[in-house]
């Protein structure tokens, strides 16, 4: 679902408005993960380029609500912070959970960071609200090449269906976040390469087709610093 179509007035305006997380090309290997990893010289991403790849955004106030370190379900009917209901009501959110990706709060911590780094899609949309800390998602442009999207507390972001992306920590090994779904949850990851998946198909036609190459738009990319709503 792109921006165009939200309906709902309070998650319209927190989608268009808000400042965008800061993102940035990489290179196409990389040696350290957890690293900023930005070229030389740096080339910024900016939000209309993050738009046209089927992402979206929403700044909201994680200190709106008290979350748990780790709930696996979270009832989303919960939620207190009225910005999140709107979105969940408008996008049909019926399950969530929270988890918190640490070294004390997740078993085999080192393997399953190193596992969230495989490039992969998923037959449905992927929504993480970042309730603590921060982290990096990965997403790959038109042209093949990797963003890097730092993702903080407050930032609730949607990668579409069918988008090849990874995940990891940044340098502080911590990030508290809520996973939403529509429906029964499915993580199913789809390691590359999956180009006759049907998801991956789907998102061809939708977003690849005759699409402008995020390196022609990338120079919408907000000043640097300006990742705060």
């Amino acid at each position: 679902q792109t921006v165009a179509q939200m309906e709902t007035p309070e998650a319209k305006r927190a989608c268009t408005e808000a400042a965008w997380p800061e993102a940035w090309y990489i290179p196409a290997e990389v040696g350290d993960q957890k690293a900023e990893n930005r070229l030389e010289p740096n080339e910024p991403v900016g939000k209309e380029a993050l738009e046209a790849l089927g992402i979206c955004y929403w700044r909201l106030n994680p200190q709106a609500d008290t979350y748990p370190v780790k709930a696996i379900p979270w009832d989303p009917k919960e939620a207190m912070d009225p910005e999140l209901v709107a979105i969940r009501d408008e996008r049909g959110y019926s399950y969530a959970d929270i988890i918190t990706v640490h070294p004390d709060h997740l078993p085999g911590f080192d393997e399953k960071v190193k596992a969230f780094f495989e490039e992969h899609i998923h037959d449905a949309e992927e929504i993480r609200y970042i309730l603590g800390g921060s982290g990096y998602f990965d997403v790959r442009d038109t042209e093949d090449r990797w963003v890097r999207v730092h993702i903080k507390a407050g930032d609730l972001m949607t990668l579409p269906e069918g988008i090849y992306h990874r995940f990891t920590c940044d340098s502080e090994d911590f990030i508290h976040a809520m996973r939403l779904f529509k429906g029964q949850p499915v993580w199913t990851p789809f390691n590359r390469p999956q180009e006759d998946h049907p998801s991956r198909q789907s998102y061809v036609d939708q977003f690849m087709a005759g699409a402008t190459s995020v390196s022609e738009a990338k120079t919408s990319a907000p000043p640097a610093g300006a990742t705060e709503a």
